[in-house]
């Protein structure tokens, strides 16, 4: 029992600790509406990355991203985004991410990583590859992700929008001292 834990305390304080940060970050979706890719992004981006490339098993990433701060360069479209029939900003202020497994790739320069991802009060199970690149004493984690967004019960039924999107994450793990 005592090894066990000393093992499991020796991994733990390998594994560095990491703060997503905004700046250099970018939390980014795309969506067709018309017929026309739509871009916006998020920021107010929080939260913890515990990461060791050695060993994943320890690794752990939780991150949110606020949800007033949605920016598509049209402020009317932002706002009617922040209303009660796509993210509900005033009632959902986040969305949440917390891993439930990280592992290697099939793609040696990728990892793979499981999860759930919390949206306007509804929790689903996703994974996808992204890119862990060591920049200095932090790190920038890339990935990208197809949802439903009516999975998340953002939008109705629309014959002008896409119910699906692909997200980008550019984040960068600012090592915590």
């Amino acid at each position: 029992i005592f090894t066990s834990i000393l093992f499991l305390y020796v991994n733990l304080a390998i594994a560095q600790q990491f703060k997503p940060v905004d700046e250099g970050s970018e939390v980014s979706f795309k969506i067709k509406n018309f017929g026309i890719n739509v871009a916006g992004k998020f920021s107010g981006l929080k939260g913890k990355i515990t990461f060791n490339a050695d060993d994943l098993a320890a690794s752990e990433i939780e991150a949110s991203v606020n949800t007033n701060t949605i920016r598509t360069g049209i402020d009317q479209r932002d706002n009617h985004l922040k209303k009660e029939e796509y993210f509900d900003a005033d009632k959902f202020p986040e969305i949440h991410f917390i891993s439930t497994k990280i592992t290697t790739s099939t793609n040696k320069n990728y990892l793979f990583v499981f999860g759930k991802l919390t949206m306007k009060g509804v929790t689903k199970e996703i994974s996808f590859p992204f890119k862990a690149t060591k920049k200095g004493d932090d790190y920038l984690f890339e990935g990208e992700f197809k949802i439903n967004r009516r999975d998340y019960n953002v939008g109705s039924g629309s014959i002008t929008m896409a119910d699906e999107l692909t997200v980008h994450l550019s984040v960068v793990g600012q090592k915590e001292e």
